[in-house]
């Protein structure tokens, strides 16, 4: 087998840890890489074993951090490569196992001991083209101007689904029903569910309300208000600026996350975190 190991690069204790597992991954005679920004924090890893995230070809990734350290290989990453996620962030929802918990999850996984959770994940096109990253949470039309709202209109398959003049509007998978689309108002999605939670951002209309459609929907924005830019959000990790005439679908992508699983729980794990969030 072989691993890559990347850290949460503002936490020495991250680092720290990832080290320790490099190291232990290394002493079990496993090849093991780590991605070139975690080693510019550490410089303890050889160097003979750095490499870009965007060049990983590992049979497992052990991202020690939060939900952000995640979605940053997620974005990055060219391959669906099953993520072990040690959570060294605040609530760390896609990670499965704390520090303490660390090496004994690796020990069950070179043993086969775990199962693949595979997540939907979803894919904007402007234009027609796809040059922006996947969403693992929300793909997200925000306003350009800070304290101005858009006039957009969206439409689910083809018919007019509403017309609102908001902040801006979330399309948010399971996954991210946690995150953004939760603060608008959305509902909590099981993760195994496929759907789609579509969530107007502050809207003026008190009829304006989230919905939850299939995940085999298309989704397409019509931007109303004129010269007024907006600006795309992925995962709150990459974002864009698009001009007001800017074509802009989204779809079901064709990629899924992979995540490494030691037990079939959901609750109450997902519930009481966002209990704790709240």
């Amino acid at each position: 087998m072989r691993f890559g190991v990347v850290a949460r690069r503002d936490r020495q204790a991250a680092l720290k840890l990832a080290y320790r597992v490099y190291d232990f991954l290394k002493v079990s005679g496993y090849e093991v890489f780590v991605d070139s920004e975690t080693y510019e924090h550490l410089r303890e890893f050889r160097e003979e074993d750095v490499r870009p995230l965007e060049d990983f070809d590992v049979d497992f990734i052990i991202a020690i951090g939060g939900d952000g350290t995640i979605l940053r290989v997620e974005h990055r990453t060219k391959k669906e490569i099953p993520i072990l996620g040690i959570n060294m962030g605040t609530l760390g929802f896609l990670t499965e196992v704390e520090p303490h918990e660390a090496f004994f999850a690796l020990s069950k996984l070179m043993e086969g001991d775990y199962r693949i959770d595979e997540r939907m994940k979803l894919r904007t096109y402007l234009n027609g083209e796809s040059g922006v990253p996947d969403a693992l949470n929300e793909a997200a039309i925000l306003t350009g101007v800070p304290g101005k709202i858009i006039h957009l209109k969206y439409y689910i398959d083809g018919g007019l689904a509403d017309e609102i003049r908001a902040d801006g509007l979330i399309v948010s998978t399971p996954t991210g029903s946690t995150g953004y689309a939760m603060s608008a108002g959305g509902p909590f999605l099981d993760p195994r569910l496929e759907a789609v939670v579509i969530a107007p951002l502050a809207p003026i209309a008190l009829s304006s309300r989230p919905m939850v459609v299939p995940a085999e929907s298309t989704v397409e924005v019509k931007n109303l208000a004129k010269g007024r830019k907006l600006i795309l959000a992925v995962d709150g990790q990459f974002y864009t600026r698009l001009d007001p005439e800017t074509e802009i679908v989204i779809k079901k992508s064709p990629r899924k996350a992979k995540f490494i699983r030691f037990s079939e729980e959901i609750y109450p794990k997902y519930t009481m975190r966002i209990k704790k969030k709240f």
